[in-house]
């Protein structure tokens, strides 16, 4: 019986490599949108990352036909919006994060980042979406509706400065 564990073993690490090799690189992605790190240093993205494949691997052998990408998509998501409730006590209530934010959708509440990934970058439905948060499905469109405005047409910065009596004019 050794030997037959072995070969499953070895058979269940060749799978789970084969699925890294295709899905990290995208999930990397999504995780690093969601912390709203730089590309090029993204350490609490990594992070998120690890620990979401960590989870699909101990859960390999009972994954029996469900798609192991989005059981990681699930569970990253799911972490995200935890770790962002014990760091700003929820995912909205605080306003913008301002720590580590430098990446493009680095304007947008955790929350908002959550359910943009989530809806355009995923393409995960509206009804999953607001399942997968304990949302209703209208207040998930609205989230999506205000974070992709907020993108399109950010908020301008304060006016310029006009010196003396006069504007200057380039």
């Amino acid at each position: 019986m050794g030997r037959r564990k072995a070969v499953q073993d070895a058979r269940r690490d060749r799978e789970f490599e084969a699925f890294v090799a295709g899905a990290a690189g995208r999930l990397l992605h999504a995780a690093t949108l969601l912390t709203a790190e730089p590309r090029d240093d993204n350490p609490r993205a990594r992070h998120l990352l690890t620990l979401s494949l960590a989870h699909t691997y101990a859960c390999w052998d009972r994954l029996r036909g469900e798609d192991p990408y989005d059981r990681t998509r699930q569970y990253l998501a799911t972490r995200f919006s935890r770790a962002a409730w014990h760091q700003y006590g929820s995912l909205g209530a605080l306003g913008r994060s301002r720590t580590h934010a430098a990446g493009p959708l680095a304007s947008l509440t955790p929350q908002e980042r959550l359910i943009l990934v989530l809806r355009l970058y995923e393409g995960v439905a509206e009804e999953q979406t607001a399942a997968l948060l304990g949302l209703p499905r209208e207040r998930v469109h609205t989230i999506c509706d205000r974070a992709t405005a907020t993108l399109l047409h950010p908020p301008r910065g304060p006016a310029p400065a006009v010196l003396g009596a006069k504007a200057v004019s380039p």
